[in-house]
């Protein structure tokens, strides 16, 4: 079956971040290579900062299509997919970091490794004060990463923790115009956001899931409407119909072969769960999206990424 592309670096099968933890380069390095143009790919345990400073990209998440512009900086957690149509006078920088070293990275800094559970796109105008620093930040880690001057990963940590920080602070300035947003509760949201992402396969029971947080499934549930917009049961259906609407878009596997793939034993039950959610059965819904690409060269729906450095996947319901 043809799995989505998985890569270290896009259109490289193989880690090659070396005994380095962290990998720094150009947009125009590597888009050029490719006629300005990645195609939808994934990164199984990398982590990744863009930060475009001249010109724009059409960026694919997860079959979402948006136009952004620089100045910005887009986050990406591992396994989402997504991919690029950059203009050719696109500049900027890309920071690649084994997933497991960003909490090494704010290992001191409490509650910040959430806000990079979900992708973030922050448009660094909004915030000028702090962002040029972020961006002053990303220049030194570029310049360090060119050279081997001793200590040199030492610096390329301590700035990246402040390019982090950065980015984190100019999502809570965006947050406090939002009244009533309790900091504990959005933690609760965030971290059962996590625990799906790496369970939703196993059809765990919602109780599970309330007990490893230490709540109760209606204060879960109460959570849930709050800051992700559904209940607790609707996040997780929306998280396997995500990741079976990923499959349909960018493998050319069955829908049988979904269905296994999700923990589905029956793939006539996820044929109807399917339908139920998106209101289309799993090949309409692939015809659809082929017709979609093949009208436009891109995939699904022409919708704005949030300027706000709120999460691209909240809200995404089928």
């Amino acid at each position: 079956m043809a799995m989505i592309p998985t890569y270290a670096l896009y259109g490289e099968l193989n880690d090659n971040l070396s005994a380095d933890w962290v990998h720094c380069e150009t947009i125009q390095s590597r888009s050029r290579l490719h006629n300005y143009e990645i195609q939808p790919h994934r990164h199984e345990s990398l982590f990744q900062i863009l930060h475009l400073t001249e010109g724009q990209a059409d960026v694919v998440i997860d079959g979402r299509r948006s136009t952004v512009h620089a100045p910005c900086i887009l986050t990406l957690p591992p396994a989402v997919v997504h991919g690029y149509r950059f203009s050719p006078n696109v500049a900027g920088t890309v920071l690649t970091l084994l997933d497991r070293s960003l909490a090494d990275v704010l290992d001191a800094e409490d509650g910040i490794e959430d806000t990079f559970q979900q992708v973030q796109l922050v448009a660094l105008g909004e915030h000028p004060d702090v962002a040029r620093g972020v961006e002053a930040d990303i220049s030194v880690i570029a310049a360090e990463f060119a050279n081997r001057a001793p200590g040199r990963l030492g610096i390329i940590k301590a700035r990246l923790t402040l390019v982090l920080i950065g980015l984190h602070r100019m999502k809570r300035l965006t947050l406090q115009a939002q009244p009533g947003q309790g900091d504990r509760s959005r933690h609760h949201a965030m971290r059962f956001r996590q625990l799906v992402d790496q369970d939703f396969r196993a059809h765990k029971p919602l109780e599970l899931y309330a007990e490893r947080l230490g709540l109760t499934p209606t204060h879960l549930n109460r959570i849930c409407r709050e800051h992700l917009g559904d209940t607790a049961l609707g996040v997780i259906h929306q998280r396997i119909v995500l990741e079976a609407k990923r499959y349909l878009t960018f493998t050319s596997m069955s829908a049988k072969e979904v269905a296994l793939s999700l923990s589905f034993d029956d793939p006539s039950y996820f044929t109807r769960f399917f339908k139920h959610k998106t209101g289309l059965s799993p090949l309409t819904f692939r015809a659809l999206q082929k017709a979609t690409i093949a009208h436009s060269g891109t995939s699904q729906t022409d919708e704005p990424l949030p300027h706000d450095s709120r999460s691209l996947i909240k809200g995404d319901r089928p």
